[in-house]
């Protein structure tokens, strides 16, 4: 039984990896919080251009 379990685990752990390989996660990539603040002031700044253009 102790053998038999061993080998029954093995595979399943491998059939696990595979699968967590086919399926990645949708869930999107970690961005740090200096990144956000970045990306946030990129958009302020893009922001307030945007209306500078739609004057002229």
């Amino acid at each position: 039984m102790n053998r038999r379990k061993k080998i029954v685990t093995k595979f399943q752990k491998k059939d696990k990896r595979t699968n967590a390989k086919l399926y990645k996660s949708k869930k999107p990539g970690y961005v740090s919080k200096a990144e956000r603040e970045k990306l946030a002031a990129q958009e302020v700044e893009q922001v307030s251009i945007e209306p500078n253009l739609e004057q002229e």
